[in-house]
């Protein structure tokens, strides 16, 4: 979807101009893939712009750097300053904030050891990541015939820019087949997660969601639907899912920053339960919405106000 420019950057400890944050085309990463990022969300609440789960999200940042063998030139709390100054700089009730480090400009070649690491944020408006119905109506998905990363083949583990060619590649391929996502298995053929997003199964009341082994990422909203799932007394368990699970899963849903919780009505030609959202899904979307709004009881904690 196309970007609408916000009037600031921060870059490296500084908020630039939107048409002045500018990288050099011999950047490392714009060459080798090998930078991380992470996509958060900002919401509208009564207390003025509050980011979901902003520390979780730096925390995993951190983390994925770690993986890469990535030297961060900041401390986890500088980067949530930096994010909500971003954000606060925007003038927007909410915004989509996409952190990135990735190596800057001064070495060439796959030795990573002597890159220097910058760091950048940016934010700018987000319309629903499927369109206006899929939220209450659902999507339609398809098995991608691109399998998911071998754990030693490229770490799933780690939110890098170069892992999602393999995202890319079986996203483009689902909506030229007229679907609207893919749905991704691991080498194994079990399933892993979408393109960017946990997925999830509904069956006799009981919520599956695959573990990290199979491939998928640790994701900040899959847990939070599931401390959800918890707190509204729905037995849940992170399993390996073979697609045939899907096939005949009562409901199924995915989760992410861009889709929050996105119902899904078809996989393959196949129908999921009725063929609409279901009962929890609903619900789990419900509560997802009050709390990320601020209107929700419990897990307020989970909401950084940009102003405080």
């Amino acid at each position: 979807m196309p970007i609408q420019p916000t009037p600031k950057i921060w870059m490296n400890g500084d908020l630039v101009d939107w048409d002045k944050a500018q990288i050099h085309v011999l950047t490392h990463t714009l060459h080798y893939g090998t930078g991380v990022f992470e996509g958060i969300r900002a919401y509208p609440t009564s207390q003025g712009p509050a980011v979901f789960r902003l520390t979780e999200h730096i925390e995993r940042l951190f983390r994925s750097a770690h993986i890469m063998g990535m030297e961060i030139p900041y401390t986890v709390s500088e980067i949530v300053a930096a994010t909500k100054a971003t954000v606060a700089s925007t003038g927007l009730p909410g915004c989509y904030v996409r952190p990135i480090a990735y190596y800057g400009y001064g070495e060439m070649g796959l030795n990573t050891l002597p890159c220097s690491t910058d760091v950048a944020i940016a934010c700018w408006p987000w319309a629903p990541f499927l369109g206006e119905d899929a939220l209450d109506h659902g999507v339609r998905m398809k098995v991608s015939s691109w399998t998911r990363h071998d754990h030693n083949t490229m770490p799933p583990a780690s939110k890098t820019t170069g892992n999602y060619v393999n995202s890319s590649l079986a996203k483009v391929e689902a909506l030229k087949g007229g679907y609207d996502e893919a749905i991704m298995l691991a080498p194994n053929g079990l399933v892993a997660e979408c393109t960017g997003e946990n997925i999830f199964a509904v069956r006799h009341g009981v919520i599956i969601t695959p573990p990290m082994s199979a491939g998928a990422l640790e994701g900040i909203t899959q847990n939070s639907v599931m401390r959800i799932a918890e707190d509204l007394g729905f037995e849940f368990r992170v399993d390996n899912l073979a697609r045939s699970d899907l096939y005949i899963a009562d409901e199924a849903f995915f989760t992410g920053t861009a889709a929050e919780v996105t119902p899904i009505r078809e996989i393959d030609g196949r129908t999921i339960g009725n063929g609409k959202r279901g009962p929890v899904t609903e619900r789990l979307q419900a509560k997802f919405f009050e709390c990320v709004n601020g209107t929700a009881v419990a897990h307020r904690d989970w909401l950084s106000p940009v102003a405080a």
